[in-house]
Order: C-alpha cells, then structure tokens, then sequence
C-alpha cells in the first residue's frame, strides 16, 4: 500500500522568507535536525542534506539525506527527490517524492504545504511521521515544520542545537 503524507503549516513570514528557509544551508542548520541542506535549484540539480556533528558522532554518514531537483518555481513550488541514507535499512527502497508548496495569504501570513509520497514502506512512513520519536528517531516532518516555524516567526528554533 503506497503511502503519502501531507502536512500543512501556517507562517507568518512572506513565501520568499520560507523560501530561503527552506532552500539555504544557513537556514536549514537553523532548525529542525540542524543539518545544512544543499540544493542546486534547477531540475536535475543535487539534494544533500548533511547530517549535524551529534549525528555524525553516534555513527550517522556525513550526507543523511539525497536526492535531485525535479521542478522549481521560485519562491512558491519545489520538487524534488529524496532517499535516506541515515539509516542503511532504508537505502534499498529508493527514492520518494517530496514537493513543497506556498502560497501567500492575507495579513503576511503564508501556508506552507509539504507532500512526502514515501511508497510502500511503513518503517520509513512511520519515521517521517514522527511515530518513532520515543525510539530515537526524531519527530519527523512535524517536528521540522514546527520548528521552522517558531525560527522564521519568533527568531530563536524550539530547542538549542544537538
């Protein structure tokens, strides 16, 4: 059974903020798991997201997540491929789908709509989730959205760096 998660948050911070949030190395070892994100913003470009030095001390690889740029419509639309390589159980099952969607609402604020067609692969679902925070798997694209969220509106990340 094929698996997609969708998630959707609001923001107050214009799409070109979420953006760059979104797409920019020193943005994205803001929040979340605080490793830096590389894109080459063009189809067919390179996605590495780095892992962050706590991960890469407990054994984590130095690139946790790849994958390529599939379209961009900057500041609102980017699609890209993505497989985990943090966990080598997961590298087998290939890549997944992840597409991020703003789009500018009233008052400054902005949605944000995160779409992740992960396939048949349960563990990998339930990771991304955020089910399997207890075990030691993170909180997923909740947490990260949370997180980016409470950086672009308040200034400072949920919680200090790993």
């Amino acid at each position: 059974m094929s698996s997609t998660q969708v998630y959707k948050v609001y923001i107050k911070a214009t799409p070109q903020k979420i953006w760059d949030a979104i797409t920019t190395p020193e943005w994205t070892a803001r929040y979340g798991y605080r490793g830096a994100n590389h894109m080459d913003l063009r189809p067919g470009g390179e996605f590495r997201g780095l892992s962050n030095e706590g991960m890469i001390a407990a054994g984590a690889p130095e690139v946790g997540v790849d994958g390529e740029i599939v379209e961009v419509d900057p500041p609102l639309y980017l699609v890209q491929t993505w497989r985990m390589l943090m966990d080598p159980n997961h590298i087998p099952e290939g890549f997944t789908r992840l597409t991020y969607q703003l789009k500018e609402g009233k008052d400054g604020v902005t949605s944000l709509t995160v779409t992740h067609e992960i396939g048949d692969e349960a563990g990998l679902a339930e990771m991304l989730a955020g089910d399997l925070e207890e075990m030691g798997a993170g909180g997923g694209w909740p947490w990260i959205l949370s997180d980016l969220k409470s950086l672009l509106e308040t200034g400072t990340a949920m919680t200090d760096p790993v």
